[in-house]
C-alpha cells in the first residue's frame, strides 16, 4: 500500500525532529571549545542595546526641607524629627495628600518617591521620579509639602516644624543609562558571563592535560655509566 503524499511529508517531518537533537549535538562539538565567550558577549551588547533604544528615559527631581525647633524644645530635637518625618514621606497618608498636587494615584507614587536623611543636619530630601522632565519636579514638590503640612499639624506639640529649603526644578538631563553605556555595560555582562560558562562547563572527551617531561642528556648518561663503572671495580 502506497503513502499519499501528504504520509510521506509527515513521515519525514517525523524523521528530521528524531535527528534533530543529534545534529544539533554534532554542529556544537565542531565548534572552537570557546565558543560561548563571543556568542555571550554578542548577546549582552544586543540586550544593552536594545534596552537604551526601547527604555524610556527617567528624570530625577529634589526639594529639600529643613525641620527647626523652636525656642522651647529641646536641643536635638530637630534632628530627631527630621528623621522621623524622613520615614513618613513615603506613608500613604504623605501620598494620599500629595496624589492631587502630584497627579499620580498613590500606587503609582510608591515607587517614584525616596526619601534621605542626614545624619549630622536636621535636612530632609525628597526625590521625585517620572518619564518626563516636569512631571518629576511636580511629585517631589508636592510630596514636601505635603509633609510640611503634616508636621504643621503637630507643632505645638512637638516645638519643631519643617519649613521648605528648596524647590525642585525641572532637570534638564535624564538620570537613565545612555545608548553607548547601556551597551558597553550589556557587553560586559556577556563576557562575565561567557568566561564563567568557560569555567564551568565539562571538557570534551578527549582532551587530557599532560606535563612533557624532558629526558636525560647525554652528559647525565655519561657520569651514570663512570659511576656504575667505579662500583665495579
Amino acid at each position: 500500500m502506497t503513502e499519499s503524499p501528504e504520509q510521506q511529508r509527515t513521515a519525514v517531518l517525523r524523521k528530521r525532529l528524531r535527528t534533530a537533537p543529534a545534529q544539533l549535538r554534532t554542529a556544537l562539538t565542531r565548534l572552537p571549545h570557546w565558543w560561548p565567550l563571543p556568542a555571550c558577549v554578542l548577546l549582552g551588547t544586543a540586550s544593552g542595546l536594545s534596552y537604551g533604544l526601547l527604555a524610556s528615559p527617567q528624570y530625577e527631581a529634589t526639594s529639600y526641607a529643613m525641620a527647626v525647633a523652636e525656642e522651647e524644645a529641646v536641643p536635638g530635637a530637630a534632628l530627631g524629627y527630621a528623621q522621623s518625618y524622613g520615614r513618613l514621606v513615603t506613608s500613604d497618608a504623605t501620598l494620599s495628600y500629595a496624589q492631587g498636587a502630584a497627579g499620580e494615584p498613590v500606587r503609582a507614587l510608591r515607587s517614584q518617591v525616596r526619601s534621605e536623611t542626614s545624619p549630622d543636619s536636621p535636612m530632609i530630601s525628597v526625590t521625585g521620579t517620572s518619564d518626563r522632565p516636569g512631571k518629576a519636579a511636580d511629585i517631589a514638590n508636592a510630596v514636601i509639602e505635603a509633609v510640611i503640612v503634616s508636621s504643621g499639624h503637630v507643632s505645638k506639640d512637638t516645638g519643631v516644624k519643617l519649613i521648605k529649603f528648596t524647590h525642585a526644578m525641572k532637570p534638564d538631563q535624564p538620570v537613565s543609562p545612555s545608548v553607548p553605556l547601556g551597551t558597553a555595560v550589556g557587553a560586559a555582562a556577556g563576557g562575565l558571563l561567557g568566561g564563567l560558562v568557560l569555567l564551568v562547563r565539562p571538557r570534551r572527551a578527549g582532551w587530557s592535560v599532560s606535563a612533557h617531561v624532558p629526558g636525560p642528556t647525554a652528559a647525565e648518561d655519561q657520569a651514570t655509566a663512570t659511576e656504575d663503572r667505579e662500583l665495579v671495580r
